[in-house]
């Protein structure tokens, strides 16, 4: 029921390897997880493997044989490779030694009801695919609904982005959406939509976060549209004392999370 797979040339292995390109990835509707650790992660939320690949040199940790049955369980396939395999697959020199193929977990704004949280945050534009794991990852650890990607934003289920949510990819909703779409669903709103803007003069923490809340950010580079800016309830900045005029996108995103949630 284990392959054992040796060969680069391999057809399953040359699938695998092409989920690093976001085209594959629309196409086939999956996406690579690396690690033992995130692999449990979404088992612990009803997410199992479609295709499971472990190191025929990997510890047999009890946690692997968990991954490797629940694999088998749900139909899916599991293969012993190569280090040499693995490091192709990765794309790096000191490879993971569990690495797993999932199904994309595509949701849209119908998907997902407002009152079912208290706090919500949309990203316009995003770009950077560790800000967007940091993110989700931070949204996940403040318990909040999900985040909302409006326009052209980074894939989410990049290698990079999964990696960088350490697990979290699986267990809120992630929302993609377009700007007209978004424009649209802002009836559902129904609390407060709270954006950021240098221009603003609202503190953040002083900001009316009606429930529920949302927090709409931009990009570090040029922030909210015009278009979105415009129907935000509320617009608020983050003070800054130091030499310093802005920060990290994931990090503002994290103290307006926390703001609006009460933490």
């Amino acid at each position: 029921m284990i392959k054992q797979i040796t060969s680069l040339t391999n057809q399953t292995i040359k699938d695998i390897r092409a989920l690093h390109m976001r085209k594959e990835r629309e196409v086939t509707g999956q996406f690579l997880a690396e690690g033992l650790k995130i692999i449990i992660d979404a088992l612990d939320q009803g997410f199992a493997p479609q295709i499971l690949v472990y190191g025929k040199d990997a510890d047999h940790h009890p946690l692997q044989a968990r991954a490797v049955q629940a694999t088998l369980d749900a139909g899916g396939e599991v293969l012993e490779v190569t280090r040499e395999i693995l490091e192709k697959i990765s794309r790096k020199d000191n490879p993971q030694m569990v690495i797993a193929v999932f199904g994309q977990m595509v949701r849209t704004l119908g998907d997902i009801d407002p009152k079912s949280n208290d706090v919500w945050v949309a990203l316009e534009q995003i770009r950077d695919p560790g800000n967007l794991g940091t993110i989700i990852r931070t949204a996940d650890a403040a318990g909040i609904g999900g985040v909302i990607l409006i326009g052209d934003c980074v894939d989410p289920f990049s290698v990079e982005t999964v990696r960088a949510t350490m697990g979290s990819i699986f267990a809120l909703p992630v929302v993609k959406c377009t700007r007209e779409d978004f424009l649209a669903d802002r009836k559902r709103w129904t609390g407060s939509v709270v954006g950021t803007l240098l221009t603003a003069t609202h503190n953040h923490r002083t900001a009316p976060y009606a429930r529920p809340t949302l927090i709409v950010m931009g990009t570090e580079q040029s922030g909210l549209t015009p278009e979105i800016a415009a129907i935000c309830d509320t617009n608020v900045k983050i003070p800054m004392k130091g030499r310093a005029d802005s920060l990290n996108l994931s990090v503002a995103t994290g103290i307006m999370i926390y703001a609006a949630a009460g933490l």
